[in-house]
């Protein structure tokens, strides 16, 4: 199925085509891995919505990405809840051990760090999403762990696809 079809499906769902912008970018997204702006027209067009519509939502949702993010996107909790319990010490952490400061990717393009307003997971201060996944009560041993896991996946990952290239 085609994106577009995909689109057309979900839109499908809704009374109003407006309704399925969310659902539309995520969609899209999954499709081009970011929501640049030609793709933002793209889904405009196929939903027959106003561009500004798109944009906005795209823009506000942190689970939405304009630019390129790397293949692990660490979005750190920097609310009230999370910022008592450590998070801004935690970013400093990570900022040190990754080479790179919030908003940037690492140049070999695994990690991305970002901070978010709120995750809705207080009750696990401070937080952390990485794609899908949770990860809290969080301390700088439990970050360098889970970064070791995430290089872990990317050298098993790196070492299937070697596995898998035709002809070598």
């Amino acid at each position: 199925m085609t994106m577009r079809e995909e689109i057309e499906a979900a839109a499908a769902r809704y009374p109003d085509r407006r309704s399925a912008i969310m659902p539309a970018l995520m969609i899209a997204q999954k499709e081009h891995g970011h929501l640049p702006g030609p793709v933002l027209e793209e889904v405009a067009q196929i939903l027959g919505v106003e561009r500004v519509w798109v944009y906005e939502l795209a823009t506000f949702y942190t689970l939405f990405h304009t630019e390129p993010i790397g293949r692990f996107h660490l979005q750190l909790c920097d609310n009230v809840s999370c910022m008592l319990c450590g998070s801004e010490a935690l970013l400093t952490h990570l900022e040190k051990t990754l080479g790179i400061r919030k908003g940037e990717t690492t140049p070999d393009g695994a990690f991305t760090l970002s901070t978010v307003e709120c995750l809705g997971a207080c009750e696990m201060a401070p937080v952390m999403q990485v794609g899908d996944d949770y990860h809290g009560n969080l301390d700088a041993a439990r970050l360098d762990a889970l970064l070791e896991s995430f290089r872990a996946a990317e050298r098993v990952t790196s070492v299937e696809r070697a596995a898998a290239a035709p002809g070598e």
